[in-house]
């Protein structure tokens, strides 16, 4: 059972003071690994029993890990980090109820879910503890020193949002952004399937020209390059159309490596649909296509 559905399943069991609880714990590890049990019943305002009482909760629901060394200490782990967001959202009025796993990747679980409206929505819980510290550091450039797991989601959430409200006025085929409490990401529907699923493309040419046509947007109106464009990154709807999805690793054009992330992304695009699909696209054309500098000919 993933994170998300340990706390999807407790959420309803949760009452305002374990809530109370996880928050107090949350604010305490910015500077403490382990919160000691003393702080959380300082700050939380709860006698030493209660707070032995919560914490116990706490621990039998997944939501928080205890250490006993020199003191006793506790940490929230992705299902208390979860439960937080969802709290959120839910008093927000954004999320109503989660449903099943429409991805899970690496770095991040996509859920089904409902709006209050009864309106499908995607839920995206960012999960950058699944990839190497070092890695993190290199790829996405989110913090220069080592911080928690949790505050890295929250920053590629926080970024990612970002990316989709840049794009997403300019016509280019995202998800709709919605909202974003911590490292959760709410979004408009995602159907399809990631290009690298398909064994078969109908009409592979029309796809690849929406592909480019949409980076191009991207680059000249939105001024910014997704930096990680590849076909696990772009899905295909059933009505044949495309999304671009994954942003926040996204740059703007200033970016010092712009031209060279930018040639990047291309690549990628053109070598999946010349293996798969034989397509053959000249990489110059493509670039200068999507720069505005010319016309594309496939």
């Amino acid at each position: 059972m993933s994170a998300a559905e340990v706390a999807a399943q407790v959420f309803r069991e949760l009452e305002s003071e374990d809530l109370r609880v996880l928050q107090v714990i949350e604010a305490g590890m910015s500077k403490h690994e382990f919160v000691p049990e003393e702080l959380i019943a300082k700050f939380a305002k709860f006698s030493p029993d209660e707070t032995t009482f919560r914490l116990s909760r706490l621990a039998k629901f997944r939501l928080i890990h205890r250490m006993q060394g020199p003191y006793v200490g506790f940490t929230l782990n992705y299902a208390g980090y979860d439960c937080l967001a969802i709290n959120a959202l839910v008093k927000a009025e954004t999320l109503e109820a989660l449903g099943k796993p429409l991805g899970v990747g690496k770095e991040a679980d996509v859920y089904d879910a409902l709006n209050p409206k009864g309106e499908r929505i995607a839920v995206k819980f960012h999960r950058l503890g699944r990839i190497s510290f070092r890695q993190t550091i290199r790829k996405r450039g989110y913090t220069t020193e080592h911080t928690g797991w949790l505050f890295q989601s929250r920053l590629a959430a926080e970024k990612e949002f970002k990316a989709l409200n840049l794009v997403f006025p300019y016509g280019v085929a995202v998800p709709e952004p919605i909202s974003q409490n911590r490292h959760v990401l709410v979004m408009g529907m995602i159907e399809g399937a990631e290009l690298a699923e398909w064994k078969e493309i109908p009409k592979p040419e029309k796809v690849l020209r929406e592909i480019l046509k949409n980076i191009r947007k991207v680059y000249s109106e939105a001024k910014v390059i997704h930096a990680d464009l590849s076909e696990y990154n772009v899905i295909l709807k059933p009505d044949g159309h495309i999304l671009i999805i994954d942003w926040p690793q996204y740059v703007t054009r200033e970016h010092p490596n712009a031209q060279q992330l930018l040639t990047r992304d291309v690549k990628n695009i053109l070598l999946y649909f010349k293996r798969k699909h034989l397509l053959k696209a000249k990489l110059k054309e493509a670039l200068d296509y999507v720069t505005g500098k010319g016309n594309l000919t496939i």
